[in-house]
């Protein structure tokens, strides 16, 4: 699989206002979200490592109680099992990269 055409990708809508197309190497898995102005995802945290990169709009992101937002040319990186959180502050689009893999994504 050394390619991968992501707009065949079936879109699932993980989280309300979250609407996701996933693939995965061997080692990560990578999501590539269209998100909704006002939309959030919980606080939470998880064994993988985990980076936002947004492609268009703003994203703040919380990571262990500091909150910065992310956007174009400013990426968040999430150290695994760090309690973390985001808020859409517009519509967008991001591509979220989690090392290693989630296989609960597949």
């Amino acid at each position: 699989m050394p390619f991968v055409d992501t707009s065949s990708l079936k879109v699932i809508e993980r989280l309300p206002g979250w609407h996701g197309r996933y693939f995965h190497s061997p080692s990560m898995t990578f999501a590539h979200y269209d998100f909704v102005r006002g939309t959030s995802i919980h606080e939470h945290f998880h064994p993988q490592e985990e980076v936002y990169e947004v492609i268009e709009g703003e994203l703040e992101v919380t990571i262990d109680g500091v909150a910065q937002i992310a956007r174009p040319g400013l990426v968040a990186i999430v150290p695994a099992n760090v309690r973390h959180s985001v808020k859409a502050l517009t519509d967008g689009r991001a591509i979220i990269v989690d090392y290693p893999l989630r296989p609960e994504f597949k």
